[in-house]
């Protein structure tokens, strides 16, 4: 009976170990399933799963054997929380930038800029240069209706106030002086001659073209050429000086001859010009007075009546005695 409980006894010296130390795994469960609901509760944005029926216990079991550990469970549910922040931020995020680029450009607006020293001048320049050229268009505008007008004129297109018969053409004059002749005339004669008078008289109802006076000049290189005695007096008149100096002979005599020269001229215009008038009395210009009368130009002579050939007069087309009108040209 004795021996019988001693073998009970030591043959249950385990059974009661495991009997003793099973309740603290039972409480070692029971922490983590209220760990694991404690986690579930303070986690806000987890997503509520279905309760699912209850299954059998034996069902129960294998589900258990393939369910996902806590740890999984939480780290889903925070990365959705996450993932839900972020799109609630970047739904927020265009408005804020808005109002964000809308305060930036409030502040940032510029202001109204001063033009500096330069650009007022630059201004200034142009809008000077616009007043001129508002002027300039202006004067052309009347010129070309001044244009219009002498055009239609001389057309006889405008017949009031009888512009039509104002408009004429005048002949073209050239006047070429023998100085030496002409001058040792007036000097016989007791005359001063004003040449500006004399192209004036001349060239009255016509349009002078040219004018030009052979004079001779002193053989010294060193005289001056405005002094000469034969050229001051048509300084600042209008008249081409044309000179040569004087030949002196072995008598002592002087001469200048420009009777080639105002030759080879009076023929080299003629061609251009409607009147020509001789200033000379030199009876030697015959010939040349009849060769461009020929050519259908009017040649007339003037110079003193006492001294001027009667060839020269039979061969012009009009003489003008220089005697009478000596209150003209002087």
């Amino acid at each position: 009976m004795t021996r019988f409980l001693r073998r009970t006894s030591a043959d249950d010296e385990p059974a009661a170990q495991e009997t003793a130390t099973a309740p603290p795994r039972r409480r070692a469960a029971s922490t983590r399933a209220a760990k694991n609901a404690k986690t579930a509760a303070e986690t806000p944005d987890a997503p509520e799963l279905p309760k699912e029926p209850a299954a059998p216990r034996r069902s129960r079991k294998r589900a258990a054997a393939t369910a996902e550990p806590a740890p999984a469970k939480r780290a889903a549910s925070r990365s959705t929380a996450k993932s839900a922040r972020a799109a609630a931020k970047d739904d927020a995020t265009p408005t804020a930038a808005k109002s964000t680029a809308r305060r930036s450009s409030a502040k940032t607006k510029p202001a109204p800029v001063e033009p500096a020293d330069g650009q007022t001048a630059l201004l200034e320049a142009i809008r000077q240069q616009n007043q001129i050229l508002a002027e300039q268009h202006q004067a052309i505008a009347k010129l070309a209706d001044a244009q219009t007008r002498l055009a239609a004129a001389i057309a006889g297109g405008a017949a009031e106030g009888g512009l039509g018969a104002q408009v004429e053409v005048l002949p073209r004059l050239a006047i070429f002086v023998d100085v030496p002749n002409i001058l040792y005339a007036a000097e016989a004669s007791g005359v001063r001659l004003d040449w500006g008078k004399v192209a004036d008289f001349l060239a009255r109802g016509r349009t002078l073209v040219r004018a030009i006076a052979y004079a001779p000049i002193s053989d010294d290189p060193q005289a001056r050429t405005e002094n000469e005695r034969f050229v001051v007096p048509f300084i600042e008149h209008g008249y081409r000086i044309a000179t040569k100096p004087l030949k002196r002979f072995t008598g002592g005599s002087v001469k200048a001859n420009f009777d080639v020269e105002l030759a080879i001229d009076v023929l080299t215009m003629a061609d251009r010009i409607d009147v020509i008038v001789l200033v000379s009395g030199d009876g030697d210009f015959r010939r040349l007075v009849e060769i461009v009368g020929s050519r259908g130009v009017r040649v007339e002579v003037m110079a003193f009546g006492q001294s001027t050939s009667s060839d020269l007069r039979q061969v012009a087309d009009r003489y003008v005695d220089i005697a009478a009108h000596i209150p003209a040209l002087t």
